[in-house]
This record gives C-alpha cells, sequence and structure tokens, in this order.
C-alpha cells in the first residue's frame, strides 16, 4: 500500500471490537520461539516527503534501456512500443488482470485472450494456443512437461545452444520431477548437430527441445532436426522468437507439435527484466494437457456470440491429482498489450518490422566485419542478433561502451564453444543508422583502431 493509514487510536478502536487487549494478544497462537519480543530495527519515521526524496535518490542511480542505446538481446529486446499500446491498456477497464472466472462480467477480458490465442496460433500454424505463460523459459517447462506425459518416456533432448536462462529454468523442473536430459551438441557452425541429435533420440526420449533461431542468433536446420525427432516418435518443442516467424518456417510447417516463446518484443518493454509474456500453442491432439488457461468462442440460448473459459487445467479448478498445472497469474494485461500491438500491425506490418530487424542486423553485421581485428565466427544465417569476436575480452568492452551510454552486448565466456572475446550483440528496429556507425566507433575506441568514414550503414 501507498501509506500506513492506522493511527495509534485506530488500533486502539479496532482492538476494542474485536476484544483483544493489544496486538500481541493476536499472536499468541504462535509459539514463542517464532515470535519477536523487540521492537524491529528501523530508523526514527520519516514524514511522506522525506521518503520520497530518499527513494528517488535510490531509483536516479539506475540506468534503464530508456536511459540507454541498448543492443542487448537474449530473450529480453529493446523494441519499440507505440503509444497507442499505452494508452489502451491503460484504460481503467484493463486495470485488474485478475483470472476471468466469472464469463458474464468478464466479455472484454475473454475476447482479449481469445484475440491472443489466435494471434499465436496464425503465428506458429497450430490450432490451439492457450494463454497465461509467465515467460519463455517457463513455457518451454510446461511444453517438456506435456512431451513427456504424452508420450510416457522420461527423457528430454535439450540443444546446447538453448538460452542459458532458459536452461536453467527447465533443468530446475527436470530435476523436481525427476525427469532426466542430454545435451545436442552443436556444429562449428554454430548450429546444433542433426546427425548427433538423431543419435540421441532413442525411444527413451519423449520431447526434443529446438531454439530457433538459437541463442547465438542463428537460424537452425529444423527441418532435419524435426526428422530426427520424427524418426523415433519424440514429441517436437519449437521455442522460437515470435518476430523472426514473419521471416521464417512457422513450427507447424515443419511438424512440431509444440511451439513456445517469449513475445515481450510485442509491445512489452523491457524494464529490468520483467514482467514478460510467454506464449504456448500445440497441435489439436494436445489440447487437453494445456497449462493454464484457454477462452472458448461461444453462443448463448439466444444465439448471441460470447467468451469462456474453455479449459481449465490448474489444481484450483479440478481435483489436484489430475491437474497438469499450478499457473495462477493471468499475465492479462501483458498479453492485451501483446495483442494490441499486433492489431495494429496487422500481417504487412509484422513483415515489415521482421525485415527492419533483418536490415539493422546485417548492417552492423557488416560494418563490424570491416574493423581491424573483429571476427565473424558463425557464417551462418542470422536473425536479429550475431555473434562478434574481439581481440580483448568482451567484458571488458561491455564496461568501454557502458561508460559512453551504450549497451554493447552479452558476453559468451563459457556458453558453448563461445571464448572470452565472443559477444552476442542484438539490433532491433528501434536502432537507428547513427547509433549503429556511433556503435563502430566506440568499438574502434576500444580496439584503438582509425574510424573509417563514408561507409554506409543502412541503405
Amino acid at each position: 500500500m501507498p501509506y500506513t493509514p492506522h493511527t495509534a487510536a485506530d488500533i486502539r478502536e479496532m482492538l476494542a471490537v474485536i476484544g483483544a487487549a493489544d496486538i500481541g494478544e493476536l499472536f499468541a497462537s504462535l509459539p514463542p520461539e517464532v515470535r519477536l519480543d523487540r521492537d524491529l530495527d528501523l530508523p526514527p519515521a520519516k514524514s511522506e516527503e522525506e521518503v520520497r526524496r530518499i527513494m528517488r535518490t535510490f531509483a536516479a542511480a539506475n540506468r534503464s534501456q530508456d536511459d540507454m542505446v541498448s543492443f542487448l538481446g537474449g530473450g529480453v529486446y529493446d523494441a519499440i512500443v507505440p503509444a497507442a499500446v499505452d494508452a489502451l491498456s491503460s484504460r481503467s477497464e484493463f486495470l485488474t488482470a485478475y483470472t476471468p472466472y466469472q464469463a458474464e462480467v468478464s466479455q472484454g477480458t475473454l475476447q482479449a485472450i481469445y484475440e491472443w490465442q489466435s494471434f499465436i496460433c496464425r503465428l506458429t500454424a497450430l490450432q490451439v494456443a492457450n494463454a497465461s505463460m509467465y515467460d519463455g523459459g517457463t513455457a518451454i517447462c510446461e511444453a517438456v512437461r506435456i512431451g513427456v506425459a504424452q508420450t510416457r518416456r522420461r527423457k528430454v533432448v535439450l540443444p546446447a545452444l538453448l538460452n542459458p536462462r532458459y536452461r536453467r529454468v527447465v533443468v530446475t523442473v527436470l530435476q523436481s520431477e525427476g525427469i532426466d536430459w542430454v545435451d545436442a551438441p552443436a556444429t562449428t557452425a554454430g548450429t546444433t548437430d542433426p546427425e548427433s541429435l538423431a543419435r540421441l533420440c532413442d525411444d527413451t526420449v519423449g520431447a526434443v527441445v529446438l531454439q530457433n533461431p538459437n541463442y547465438l542468433g542463428i537460424i537452425e536446420p529444423v527441418d532435419a532436426i524435426a526428422s530426427a525427432a520424427r524418426a523415433n516418435s519424440a514429441m517436437l518443442i519449437a521455442a522460437v522468437n515470435p518476430v523472426s516467424l514473419s521471416h521464417l518456417k512457422s513450427p507447424g510447417e515443419y511438424s512440431a507439435q509444440l511451439a513456445v516463446g517469449e513475445a515481450q518484443p510485442f509491445g512489452i518493454y523491457p524494464s529490468f527484466g520483467g514482467p514478460l509474456l510467454g506464449f504456448l500453442a500445440a497441435a489439436d491432439q494436445l489440447k487437453r494437457r494445456l497449462p493454464g488457461r484457454v477462452v472458448g468462442r461461444a453462443t448463448d440460448s439466444r444465439e448471441r456470440q460470447g467468451y469462456v473459459l474453455t479449459l481449465q487445467t490448474r489444481e484450483q479448478h479440478i481435483r489436484r491429482e489430475k491437474a497438469t498445472s499450478n499457473i495462477c497469474t493471468n499475465v492479462g494485461l501483458n498479453a492485451l498489450r501483446a495483442t494490441i500491438y499486433l492489431a495494429m500491425l496487422g500481417p504487412e506490418g509484422l513483415r515489415e518490422l521482421g525485415e527492419a530487424n533483418r536490415m539493422r542486423c546485417e548492417a552492423l553485421r557488416r560494418a563490424v566485419s570491416r574493423v581491424p581485428g573483429v571476427e565473424l565466427p558463425f557464417a551462418s544465417p542470422v536473425f536479429n542478433e550475431f555473434v562478434l569476436r574481439l581481440p580483448k575480452p568482451a567484458v571488458a568492452f561491455k564496461e568501454f561502451a557502458h561508460n559512453h551510454g551504450y549497451l554493447a552486448g552479452i558476453p559468451l565466456a563459457g556458453f558453448a564453444t563461445c571464448g572470452p572475446g565472443d559477444l552476442l550483440v542484438a539490433v532491433t528496429e528501434k536502432r537507428t543508422a547513427a547509433e549503429i556507425a556511433r556503435y563502430i566507433e566506440l568499438l574502434q575506441d576500444f580496439l584503438g583502431s582509425s574510424h573509417q568514414t563514408g561507409q554506409e550503414v543502412l541503405p
């Protein structure tokens, strides 16, 4: 709450009503060893304005992506958020994103979720999508649990090039549920090795996870990986960057039974890492295993169209032992933002968004390749982000650029085959030609090379 409303007189009055002598009596049922028998070690109380000043001082120490030029990626991107997304999603009708249990008073929220599901089905080319996935990492976990339950096989193949933050979440869940996993190795080209993956896919593997583009931004050989999974009846789970689906094959086109990802680039600010918006789509035969909730469109006895919660699989709604999910928070407000964003773009706008990302990424990639000492270790096609290899530690360049107001990227030392000079750089539609040119200048200054002039950055 923004302030403490109760005065000493209020507290005495409330205690008198319930018949308690003092506040301590309210906690008399608690064992003495868990009760604090002294005052809290807090400084003297301050006025409201004094507290505001203190908090403003703390907040001023933060530097967000709004204050800097960001080339960070790895799952969360500094993308353009149209003003209409803020204006519409902040209307009073949407101030609560709580689960719409009563359909008759929640038609607006239910319709928004239904439209969100419809967008995800169109993007992924799969038949059904749900709502309320927290983020990309937990969405992968839920998809893996579906794959294991459907195939009744207790082993999962994870790519070595999976986003390491996603991997930590997935491995935590697999360990807690007694599910085994193996890693599919990467090739020197920075992609998953289909032949090695095929050898891992024996009759104990229930699910294969594929991230496309992978964590390095490289486009994977999806058809070969899908073929390896199909050959052993394993379920293919495609973890995708949804912006890339404007240009790349949709999961349904290469026979993935489940598609998951992070929809943060669709109208949601990076903030300081969240809140985010995961998504999950599935083939029709898996719809009763979906976690969260599925909104459906129906008609009433008078043939009027309406929206209802069609499937709810969490333990609050059905017998605990039959629940397939304990997802609670609706994250409907972020889904609403993404729905507004996609409705504004439309199919043509989404293609233009993907092209803007691709062009800017390629522009920086070309410019970087001309800086003496800098290498591009992977020649494979990329989308949105790529790896550059420096002759000096990437961590040092990260700090150098930060001091000049630039977030240069994510150092990759220790990830897969990457070394201390490797840096993951993301370029979204928000980056300008001047910002890309300045990035090159910072790189040249850091490496002690001369500036190149007269180079066209963006066509």
